[in-house]
């Protein structure tokens, strides 16, 4: 007798359990009901096809998913003008502020101190805040992909690279592509010129057409926001691994590959978190296993066999049994900075990455 009134009581227990559960879904999916107003302050275009136009793509989706009312400025020099802008969006009731260089940090720092309850997101920041969060991606495991890309598909055992400054993520990002070069051929040597801007076309053109100058080059490759270093190899006939985006559709002759960005991976679940109130500042440095870096689909142009490394290794950085950066790893003086069987800590990789591997030759003329 007592089994007759304990099957009712399990179903109706089960029932009330899943009406909670419903419950529960329809309150953290009711955050997006009304429309939260989102800015990006940014260095660059939204149509650059490159690091702009990066997060631009990736928030407009998260937009849409979330139901934002994004605004993107551009252009925004990082000075006091930076300041006043997210003072003016913050008066006209932003709630979220996305700046996607590391430039604005003093600004940000500023602006985040008088408004609390405002939250940020500063890419490649340094400094967080109770209410600001600092984020980047590992692209340097793309970089070393890419490395393997240009190490097959050299000829001359040159490849050349474009690069903006000489701070740790651009340094990080070069030595990861040289130690993909040298996996796939251990021959080959990147040659670097650093061009002093990320945007300024002039500039980039020049420094790029220098390094190209005789020195038998037939790969290039680049860390910088402007696309002149992918114009002007095209049109010298050099083969191109990018950044940012994925360019083939202008440079069908000579494109390769590319590291890029999917942001939409970072900005719809941290921005979500925003908006049920479960916010954290913190710094993000997310990986391969997050979706946020990843490789532009190989074009007719990639070696075969470079293909097949590439997929090996990354399928190594994906299971977690190697990562670039694991020794033995030595620079291009000839000392061993890291020991078989050690790995950089990100501290190093993020705040101390100021020498070279071996490999890597700077072009100062």
């Amino acid at each position: 007798m007592k089994l007759i009134y304990v099957i009712p009581a399990l179903i109706f227990t089960i029932i009330v359990v899943g009406l909670l559960a419903v419950n529960v879904k329809k309150k953290d999916t009711n955050v997006t009901r009304e429309k939260t107003m989102v800015a990006m302050i940014m260095n660059g275009s939204v149509s650059d096809h490159s690091w702009g136009q990066s997060h631009y793509e990736g928030l407009q989706k998260t937009a849409k998913e979330l139901n934002l009312d994004v605004s993107f400025h551009e252009n925004i020099p990082a000075d006091t003008n930076a300041l006043v802008e997210m003072e003016k969006l913050i008066a006209s009731g932003v709630k979220i502020i996305v700046a996607n260089s590391f430039q604005f940090g003093p600004f940000i720092r500023e602006a985040s101190a008088r408004h609390p309850e405002v939250k940020f997101f500063h890419a490649s920041g340094i400094e967080t805040a109770p209410n600001v969060s600092t984020f980047f991606g590992r692209i340097y495991q793309m970089r070393y992909l890419s490395g393997i890309v240009a190490g097959m598909q050299t000829k001359t055992g040159k490849v050349g690279y474009v690069a903006a400054f000489d701070i740790p993520e651009v340094v990080r990002g070069i030595n990861a592509f040289t130690l993909g070069v040298k996996k796939a051929n251990p021959d080959a040597n990147v040659i670097v010129r650093w061009t002093r801007s990320w945007e300024d076309d002039e500039i980039c053109a020049k420094a790029t057409r220098s390094l190209l100058q005789g020195d038998s080059i037939d790969v290039l490759a680049m860390h910088t926001d402007s696309r002149e270093p992918m114009r002007i190899a095209d049109s010298l006939g050099i083969w191109i691994v990018g950044y940012n985006l994925d360019n083939a559709e202008f440079y069908p002759d000579h494109f390769l590959t590319a590291p890029i960005w999917r942001w939409e991976k970072f900005y719809t679940p941290n921005i979500f978190n925003v908006l049920k109130h479960k916010f954290v500042g913190r710094s993000y440095w997310n990986g391969i296993e997050s979706g946020i870096v990843d490789l532009a689909p190989f074009t007719a142009h990639v070696n075969p066999e470079a293909v097949k490394l590439v997929q090996a290794e990354r399928e190594k950085i994906l299971n977690g049994s190697f990562d670039v950066f694991y020794g033995p790893i030595e620079d291009n003086t000839g000392t061993v900075r890291v020991n078989d069987g050690e790995s950089m800590s990100d501290n190093d990789m993020l705040n101390h990455f100021n020498w070279f591997v071996k490999g890597v030759n700077l072009d100062e003329k």
